[in-house]
């Protein structure tokens, strides 16, 4: 099965369409339910210690992961709903990333760009 992101969002546009969920999918839909499966995500990190975060027992990795498709799924739905290349905008946001955060200011620094 071909595993690109073009073809994860043809497999998903199938999906919706032999459903007829088609109609539910605005872009405001989509972008709440991708809000909903983040926070889905988050509850299972809440309460943990950084170290907990970091080592997850495997039925907690697998159940975290289960979610991190969820948001991918609605994340590529909306990007293909609005005509965005997921690959391209991240590309470009990773090239902004890297003016905003040059390697000689901001390397070990938590603060945001406009603080180094």
């Amino acid at each position: 099965m071909p595993d690109s992101l073009a073809d994860l969002a043809q497999q998903l546009d199938r999906f919706a369409k032999d459903r007829d969920w088609q109609q539910f999918h605005s872009p405001k839909n989509l972008a709440s339910a991708l809000v909903v499966e983040a926070g889905e995500l988050l509850e299972h990190f809440q309460w943990l210690t950084e170290e907990q975060s970091r080592s997850l027992p495997p039925e907690k990795r697998d159940a975290a992961g289960a979610e991190v498709a969820d948001v991918l799924l609605y994340l590529i739905q909306l990007a293909s709903t609005l005509g965005i290349d997921p690959i391209a905008a991240a590309q470009a946001k990773l090239k902004l990333n890297a003016q905003k955060y040059p390697v000689d200011l901001a390397r070990g620094s938590s603060a945001k760009y406009d603080q180094l």
